[in-house]
């Protein structure tokens, strides 16, 4: 199974990383419309990381993955 996904990580008030993941982001996503979305993010301030205000947006990248699974039967 391959998956895909947009990890993007920002800096609190505190210098605490953490990352926001969105599963299966669209092929034709462009970095102009990513950094839109993490100043956004940070702008409107929804999500309060261990309780401190988003104060930097630091990072983002699409990670692509492919998981294999077995079926082992004992």
């Amino acid at each position: 199974m391959k998956e895909k996904k947009l990890l993007m990580t920002f800096k609190n008030t505190m210098d605490n990383s953490f990352s926001i993941t969105v599963d299966d982001p669209r092929e034709d996503l462009e970095e102009e419309e990513i950094i839109a979305a993490m100043e956004l993010i940070k702008e409107k301030n929804i999500f309060l990381p261990k309780g401190y205000d988003i104060a930097q947006c630091v990072s983002a990248k699409v990670v692509d993955s492919t998981t294999t699974e077995y079926d082992l039967e004992v």
